[in-house]
């Protein structure tokens, strides 16, 4: 490796060399002017137990809908006494040690509890009454109670869930987390590196300025993401970067601050197994050079990222049944009678150990025991008893080294809860806020068309009113107040989109609370003001009101600060809400109050007494009667004889208070002051409960699910088989066994197979840093997919998986697409692709309210055609179900069920349309190995039906990835480097490769999805790279004439002579009435 040459130039020149040198590099440096190695933490944990009091529904069938009644009858037992409530155990005494310079993995099946610890020791787990969280946790010898708000300076926490603003593009991202942290590595580098030679202090701290100017583009360095800096993070409704990139997003911005230790939580997802690989790497190399203690959990780690960690822990059902050394766990686990198959991956082998799926390791029994273990709970009782287990206690009681506390002195008892000041916390929060909201383009048009309409509107139609009509004036002054105030309302979804962001960087002490709602609030204003000017000129002016400069300026501000006080009534509704369902109905019923109480609707001495002091607090009462006196009490107004009528002798009261007095209005003029300190007021305390709520009452969990009594017992799943597949011949038995049966639905309904075909397809889109340039994504992509076969589309980030799988699709709406997409040897219209064909994306959306067979028929009525019977619709939805093994949940909701659950309903959605092609985006991304077998199983068994399956995929475990028929692999820049048949055991695609000079052979027990991606450079590290021209290899190849020849052929290019095309006399399968 060559050595580290500084040069501040940029983060590409910093990070030539690879992450490894520029690490040896930062760490040579600092510790030079530290004197000293660099600060390290050692997290100690001792018997943690968490645990939580659920309530346990009673009743037979164990699928209670929440109807109406459901929900009244769950409250009433939530409140009863009588109510029976399970205590569940999350994580069971658990104690092991956390050295630095280490990098531990901890495994899981879902529901084991890693996430449960990770957010347990990094201080984010939610504190409530009927959580427990018991046991003793350390940091240098500090208690974590001790350390208190200031934690999460030193440790940090990698969420799974990747939650962004989406109108920001990666850098921006990047860029504010360096802001929000970064600004403490300047002002600690000048106190601290002063212990070296002058030399080496100026060194240090030169190397230091350059780390921080440089910081947010060395991150995008270390994380592949290059190509897509420039581009929005986006979303489930707006697209930007892949689900891979954002999850990498997600890394890299708990990268920055220069924490001691760091915890990932499952980072892989929607990784290619290169780039995971890569990722881990430096991480690792972080560990080892930095001395920072790191902390990763991950769903489906390869072979190859395995071996790249110092510990393991393994967690099921909160139990531990092993925590130490990565090499040390095959023998621990042979020793207690299991054995790990030679081509079974070490983490699958893991996970599967303490489920049902262990049987199939179960080996000689060891001296000395009786039976296997077999459950979750004796796992966790015979590593207590373990020689590892007692090492590690006696390792806690061992004292901390003298360094260790030491760090605690010099660097943690002098760190501040915060980096950046309130001030300069505000101004960026500000910054960005305002950055977000002049992308909101379309809320911005929409919300100043509707202003400027809505004011002509009521100008038009009370144009030049007369002042003596005063239900006419009240009733205008009143929609004026009840229009912008409750305008506001419009805001609520952003403010619940928000709220988990602020979830995450107020944990991570990115911000304040009281700086993210006065930079919330702030940001506001200029649209507060824009508004009040455009809307009120145009009602005030046209209306007729009074021609008064001061009464016109009054009259704004008493706008402005009406808009204000309901924007923050808003913002705090949607801070108090569970979530957007709650928070819509809360906003309506107060608006309820405020029109009826406002002194227009109901006059105030109609209101009874009881109800009187909603009038006094309610905003628009307070505006109305501030602007109503402001009209009236004017000069013009404010006299005994209008129009010929005197008012004085009439009334006993001039022309403007008998006006007023009509609607109940006090007349004396110290109301408009009075209504514009009451609306600041309540603006102000708003604001304050607003701040009071996000900063101690947190949403982050999903809601909570009540329990069934049947839950509480353990269940048993039904074993699981992975299929042969047909068109190869091979067998990837799940068992001993090597012939495996699938009970797959007997259908008597005709099903016509759909070979697709591509011929030469090319992509481009315009460039958007040089609209008169284009760039091109796809180029020359040829292949086919065949009925009853699943074809895998691989690649490195970037290489355009998604993008072709789009395009074959009829998925994409802009650039400019050539070629030939074909369908049975027919060249296929937008409109047959989109009717015969079902797309799976990698996002799970679906209504959460309906229940799982709900979502099929639903889906199967719209997208069937309107001549198959009703009974035949039900039958495919049956056969769905029994497909993708869902008839057990069938009628159980969708909200709150577990990610494996939702892919599967995902696919089955598709599924009930009746495709002939079935797409699938990531259908594994997400899942633990096991889960993903599961997934696949059930993909298997679709294809088996006579369907042609494209699915793309990132890091299949080895025994998905055998699962597959055919493979087409694509590199950086949209070009073909493999496609054709993986074989048996995928030896015909390795024999292709290790036949290219150059390419490294496949070791025994590597990954062959890895290997190859490995092979052609993908990851992120640029390590990889290789000389060799794949693509021109692969055009000049056998297996490119044999591509060729098959795609010649009669039903792939060529229509088979006498078949008929696919076509569709309408565009929706459903006609109006069935819609």
């Amino acid at each position: 490796m060559e050595p580290f040459k500084p040069d501040d130039t940029s983060a590409k020149a910093l990070m030539a060399n690879g992450s490894q040198a520029f690490n040896d590099h930062l760490a040579s440096k600092i510790q030079a002017g530290l004197g000293r190695p660099l600060p390290q933490m050692e997290v100690r944990v001792k018997n943690l137990s968490v645990s939580a009091d659920v309530v346990v529904g009673q009743h037979e069938d164990g699928r209670e809908l929440p109807t109406l009644t459901h929900t009244i009858k769950t409250a009433a037992l939530k409140l009863s006494s009588s109510k029976h409530v399970v205590h569940k155990t999350i994580v069971r005494n658990f104690s092991g040690v956390f050295e630095p310079g280490t990098i531990t993995l901890v495994l899981g099946q879902p529901s084991s509890g890693k996430s449960s610890l990770m957010k347990v020791l990094s201080g984010r787990f939610p504190q409530e009454k009927r959580v427990a969280v018991e046991g003793e946790i350390t940091y240098n010898g500090v208690q974590q109670h001790e350390l208190g708000s200031r934690l999460p300076q030193f440790v940090s926490y990698v969420d799974q869930h990747d939650v962004h603003f989406p109108t920001l593009t990666v850098k921006e991202t990047l860029e504010f987390a360096h802001a929000f942290t970064g600004g403490e590595l300047l002002r600690r580098g000048e106190e601290l590196l002063t212990k070296g030679s002058v030399d080496e202090n100026l060194e240090a701290l030169k190397t230091v300025q350059t780390l921080f100017q440089h910081y947010p583009d060395i991150v995008i360095e270390q994380l592949g993401l290059q190509n897509c800096q420039n581009t929005i993070i986006g979303n489930g409704m707006l697209r930007g970067v892949s689900g891979g990139e954002r999850k990498r997003v997600t890394t890299g911005e708990m990268e920055f601050g220069m924490k001691y230790m760091t915890l990932m939580d499952e980072i892989s997802t929607g990784l290619d197994s290169a780039t995971a690989f890569d990722i881990i790497t430096t991480q690792r190399s972080i560990a080892k050079t930095l001395g920072k203690t790191v902390v990763i959990s991950l769903l489906q780690p390869s072979p190859e990222i395995f071996e790249l960690f110092d510990n393991v822990l393994i967690l099921n059902a909160g139990e531990v049944m092993y925590h130490g050394p990565r090499d040390q766990a095959l023998p621990y686990f042979e020793s207690l009678g299991f054995h790990c198959p030679p081509h079974r991956d070490t983490a699958d082998f893991l996970l599967d150990l303490g489920t049902n799926q262990q049987t199939k390791y179960q080996d000689t029994l060891p001296a000395g025991m009786t039976k296997h273990p077999r459950w979750p709970a004796e796992f966790g009782q015979i590593f207590q008893e373990s020689r590892i287990y007692h090492d590690t206690l006696v390792r806690l009681e061992e004292p901390f080294r003298q360094e260790l506390k030491e760090n605690v002195k010099t660097h943690m008892d002098s760190m501040p809860e915060f980096h950046q000041s309130f001030q300069e916390n505000t101004l960026t929060i500000f910054k960005r806020q305002m950055m977000i909201m002049l992308r909101n383009v379309a809320f911005i048009r929409g919300r100043g068309f509707m202003v400027i309409l809505i004011g002509l509107l009521y100008g038009s139609t009370f144009y030049q009113l007369k002042v003596t009509d005063a239900q006419v004036v009240m009733g205008v002054l009143f929609q004026a107040v009840l229009f912008l105030g409750l305008g506001q309302a419009a805001q609520i979804p952003t403010y619940c989109d928000a709220r988990p962001i602020f979830y995450k960087q107020r944990g991570s002490n990115f911000l304040r609370t009281t700086a993210y709602v006065l930079a919330n609030s702030v940001s506001q204003i200029p649209w507060a003001v824009a508004e009040t000017i455009v809307f009120g000129s145009l009602v005030y002016w046209m209306c007729g009101l009074k021609s008064s400069v001061k009464a016109f300026v009054i009259f704004e501000i008493l706008l402005l600060l009406t808009i204000l006080a309901f924007a923050a009534w808003f913002f705090f509704l949607a801070a108090i809400s569970p979530n957007l369902h709650i928070a819509k109905p809360l906003s309506m019923v107060s608006v309820l109050f405020f029109v009826v109480f406002a002194g227009f609707v109901v006059p105030k001495s109609e209101m009874p007494g009881y109800f009187i002091w909603i009038y006094w607090i309610d905003p628009i009462a307070w505006c109305l009667r501030g602007i109503a006196v402001n009209q009236y009490r004017s000069d013009e107004f404010d006299v005994c004889v209008y129009g010929g009528v005197d008012y004085c002798s009439t009334y006993q009261m001039k022309m403007g208070e008998y006006f007023l007095s009509l609607y109940d209005v006090p007349s004396a003029k110290s109301w408009v002051w009075l209504g514009m300190v009451f609306l600041l007021v309540t603006y102000v305390v708003f604001l304050v409960f607003g701040v009071l709520v996000l900063e101690y009452k947190r949403y982050e969990s999903p809601e909570h699910i009540t329990l069934t009594a049947e839950n509480t017992e353990p269940v048993a799943t039904d074993d699981y088989a992975l299929a042969t597949t047909p068109t190869s011949g091979r067998k990837t038995p799940a068992t001993g066994n090597d012939n495996v049966a699938l009970n797959v639905r007997a259908t008597t309904k005709k099903f016509e197979p759909v070979v697709i075909a591509f011929q030469d397809l090319w992509y481009s889109v315009p460039d958007p840093h040089n609209p008169k340039e284009s760039l091109t994504l796809l180029k020359g992509i040829s292949g086919y997919a065949m009925p009853g076969s699943i074809t895998a589309l691989m690649g490195s980030t970037g290489a355009g998986k998604t993008t072709l799988m789009d395009v074959i699709a009829g998925r994409k709406t802009g650039g400019t697409i050539q070629g030939k997409i074909l369908l049975n040897g027919y060249e296929a219209s937008d409109l047959a692709i989109r009717r015969c064909t079902g797309y799976c994306e990698q996002m799970d959306i679906h209504s959460d309210a309906s229940t799982i067979r709900e979502a099929l028929v639903f889906s199967a009525f719209l997208r069937q055609d309107s001549s198959v019977p009703a009974s035949q619709k039900y039958d495919s939805v049956e056969e769905c179900l029994e497909l993708l093994d869902l008839q057990s949940v069938a009628d159980e909701i969708v909200r709150g069920s577990p990610t494996e659950r939702m892919k599967r309903l995902t696919i089955g959605v598709e599924l009930a349309a009746d495709p002939k092609v079935l797409f699938l985006d990531e259908p594994t991304s997400g899942l633990d190995a096991r889960s993903a077998k599961l997934i696949m199983d059930g993909v298997r068994k679709v294809a088996d039906t006579g369907r042609t399956i494209v699915c793309t995929i990132h890091q299949p475990s080895t025994e998905v990835f055998l699962l597959f028929d055919k493979l087409l692999l694509l590199k950086r820049g949209g070009q073909t480097v493999y496609f054709g048949d993986l074989g048996k055991r995928a030896q015909t695609m390795v024999d292709y490769f290790e036949a290219i000079p150059g390419v490294t052979p496949l070791r025994e027990g590597y990954n062959p999805a890895t290997w190859m991606l490995e092979c052609i450079g993908a990851g992120v590290s640029h390590m990889h790279d290789n000389p060799v021209d794949f693509v021109e290899v692969f055009n000049s190849s056998e297996m490119k004439q044999e591509m060729d020849a098959h795609l010649a052929s009669e039903g792939v290019t060529v229509p088979v002579p006498g078949s008929t095309e696919l076509v569709f006399a309408k565009k929706r399968a459903a006609n109006s009435w069935h819609k």
